[in-house]
């Protein structure tokens, strides 16, 4: 077995650090990452672009006086909740792409990511609306968004490595429910809902990191990181009321921790297979991590030992589990 950690799901509501930890791991020593965290060299997906990618689609159909098609405000969620599923196909084929090394260089970029996002839709039973669009109105909106097109692929493809051996794949999403929902979560919501549209090839190796806040404290710090001048950043950018709310007012994490098979574990049954993907928690309640915003060379080292003390508590729990699964 490798000594470090193939697949690391970083699970959290939005702003609850998980976009730190990441700007952390990529700029700690390698050799400190391997050997106290059990994180190698970073490989990172996050499908937070694809949500701002869609957003930005709406915003251009708008712009033409036509219907949005993803959602029906900035401020609001999604038309279908079912495109939560959409995201994580989307993943699974970035995954599948940096695996095999696909690289693609299309006259068009945004008409192929629109056609991938069709794609990703169909299998969560989502009609193809990009292609439904009129041919002259989508073209007209892959013109204005090529270059943010190209530049959520570019993320993808400058990872390509020769070789993966003693890399981490670190994938980030955050999933969660309308304020004041009971669980089990419904209607496309929540970790449940996702987590079993993740490919088995991801499934089977992955551990879950877990970062702990209450609705309230997300909605805090998600006011206080927002840069109106940096939507589409993932350190920077802000979430809109009404989707804390309505997607991310409740978290089933604890609930499928509860509910578990095994202690330590989420159980996930999908794919006619249960996976069991082990679990640790970085509890960031009381916040550890909103300083990694700043640059790295203006990081607190005592900041950092306190939430690295944190963080190897929770890596060896997962580490633990994992080798016992």
């Amino acid at each position: 077995m490798s000594d470090v950690f193939t697949t690391v799901l970083l699970l959290a509501l939005p702003a609850s650090g998980k976009s730190e930890l990441r700007h952390l791991m990529a700029n700690i020593e390698p050799e400190r990452l391997e050997r106290e965290f059990h994180i190698g060299e970073n490989l990172q997906l996050d499908d937070f672009p694809y949500v701002h990618f869609m957003r930005r689609i709406d915003e251009e159909l708008e712009r033409r006086s036509a219907e949005r098609v993803f959602y029906p405000a900035n401020e609001l969620p999604f038309f279908d909740s079912r495109d939560w599923g959409t995201l994580i196909e989307l993943l699974n084929a970035d995954y599948d792409d940096l695996m095999s090394r696909n690289r693609v260089n299309p006259s068009s970029m945004a008409e192929w990511l629109f056609d991938r996002i069709d794609r990703a839709a169909l299998t969560v039973d989502i009609k193809p609306r990009m292609a439904l669009l009129k041919e002259d109105l989508r073209h007209s909106i892959a013109q204005t968004l090529e270059a943010e097109a190209r530049e959520i692929r570019a993320g993808i493809e400058s990872q390509y490595a020769e070789s993966y051996e003693g890399k981490t794949l670190v994938i980030e999403c955050a999933r969660g429910g309308a304020d004041g929902s009971e669980m089990p979560l419904s209607d496309g919501h929540g970790y449940q809902f996702s987590l079993p549209h993740f490919t088995p090839r991801i499934l089977r190796d992955a551990a879950i990191l877990y970062v702990w806040v209450t609705p309230e404290e997300s909605r805090r710090k998600n006011e206080a990181r927002a840069n109106p001048d940096d939507p589409g950043s993932n350190l920077f950018h802000g979430v809109p009321l009404g989707v804390m709310l309505g997607d991310y007012g409740t978290d089933d994490m604890p609930y499928l921790q509860e509910t578990s098979e095994r202690d330590g574990y989420i159980t996930v049954d999908t794919h006619e297979t249960t996976y069991y993907l082990p679990i640790g928690v970085f509890d960031n309640r009381v916040d550890k991590t909103s300083f990694l915003r700043a640059e790295p060379h203006e990081w607190d080292a005592q900041l950092v030992d306190e939430l690295c003390g944190a963080l190897r508590e929770a890596t060896e729990t997962m580490w633990s589990h994992l080798e016992q699964r």
